[in-house]
């Protein structure tokens, strides 16, 4: 019992045709449009993200800039007060 197999033949060209009309079928150009428009949405989207994480770098290097400055600053207070605070017990050695 042998089964026979029956095939049809079809060439290039009606394969192309059959493919075109898959993609036809898949994709009309309502959606193409739907989907480059919410593309553009999207787009927006990340420009105004991107301006975002700009800002807050931006925000950051400046907040880093000035701690390290009041850092530095308030280091070299301490060092002067520790000068005063080491004379004044000088001064009161002397004086006793």
């Amino acid at each position: 019992m042998s089964k026979e197999v029956k095939t049809k033949k079809i060439t290039i060209n009606k394969l192309a045709i059959m493919v075109a009309k898959g993609f036809e079928s898949t994709a009309t150009k309502d959606d193409i449009k739907n989907i480059n428009e919410k593309l553009d949405k999207h787009d927006k989207i990340f420009h105004s993200m991107m301006k975002e994480l700009r800002a807050m770098h931006e925000d950051r290097k400046y907040f880093r800039g000035t701690m390290s400055s009041l850092n530095s600053d308030g280091l070299s207070y301490n060092r002067k007060i520790e000068n005063l605070t080491i004379r004044v017990e000088k001064l009161e050695l002397q004086a006793k």
